[in-house]
């Protein structure tokens, strides 16, 4: 019973740490390939704010981390005249990263990664 006991608690030991994420914040990047500027501001349930500013086209953004839970995402392409605005509010959880990519049609695609994957 012991053996039992030990090879259980070594097996969840190796499985919970080999975890490459510890909650951590969720993260978010721009991957432009739409026509314009792409801005994108994010405000969490805790009242915080995140913006990712004038992204060209053809450009990546760095990632920007944000408290988990109910998130709203404003998303501006465009700039002046031609801005087109886009709103969701989506629920974060910790360890993923999302890519909010914009395609050449200017449609927003969200791609979650499981940082622990």
């Amino acid at each position: 019973m012991k053996k039992v006991l030990i090879l259980l608690a070594m097996s969840t030991l190796i499985f919970t740490g080999c975890k490459k994420c510890k909650n951590e914040d969720p993260r978010a990047r721009v991957v432009n390939n739409g026509t314009g500027s792409v801005s994108v501001h994010i405000e969490t349930s805790g009242g915080n704010t995140i913006n990712i500013n004038n992204i060209d086209a053809g450009q990546v953004s760095s990632y920007e981390s944000y408290a988990a839970g109910n998130v709203d995402f404003t998303i501006t392409i465009g700039k002046g005249s031609n801005t087109v605005n886009y709103n969701a509010s989506v629920s974060m959880e910790e360890c993923y990263q999302y890519d909010i990519a914009i395609d050449e049609n200017n449609n927003i695609i969200s791609i979650p990664t499981d940082r622990n994957e």
